[in-house]
């Protein structure tokens, strides 16, 4: 492993905590003495995706935490609840003990985690994952949010 700061492959372990399932290392560099978090995690089995035309591709956790971070964008949402919520996701999954899983129940997933945590990040993601046509299947979201 290397620092992400200056690529030195000499580091000491600071402090290590466990985490949501995972094993949290606080880490730091020999040389330029800055600090940076790692993540250990045991992956169970694999788990491959459906997405909507059939297609069959790998989980991808990196894949889920930047569609999750791209919602929450400029958004007053701490980075740890967004981790925190992508892990719940990635446990849920991994509960089911389904080998494959479809690309829209973790869309719906993450819209649940979404809608608990922000309206508007649930909005934005919505509006992408709804594939809205014309404003008012828009407005019908928005009214149905409201209405909740």
């Amino acid at each position: 492993m290397n620092c992400p700061y200056c690529s030195n492959e000499e580091h000491r372990v600071v402090d290590k905590r466990e985490a949501n399932e995972a094993t949290r290392r606080r880490r730091e560099c020999l040389r330029c003495k800055k600090r940076f978090t790692t993540y250990e995690r045991i992956e169970p089995f694999d788990l491959a995706v459906v997405k909507k035309d059939g297609r069959r591709e790998p989980f991808n956790r990196e894949k889920l935490r930047t569609g999750f971070a791209k919602a929450c964008e400029k958004r007053p949402i701490p980075q740890e609840k967004v981790d925190s919520a992508v892990d719940e996701i990635e446990a849920e999954l991994r509960k089911e003990e389904k080998k494959e899983v479809n690309s829209s129940h973790i869309g719906e997933l993450v819209m649940r985690k979404l809608k608990k945590l922000d309206k508007v990040a649930y909005i934005r993601f919505a509006s992408v994952y709804r594939q809205f046509a014309d404003l008012e299947s828009f407005q019908d979201e928005l009214k149905r949010l409201i209405r909740k």
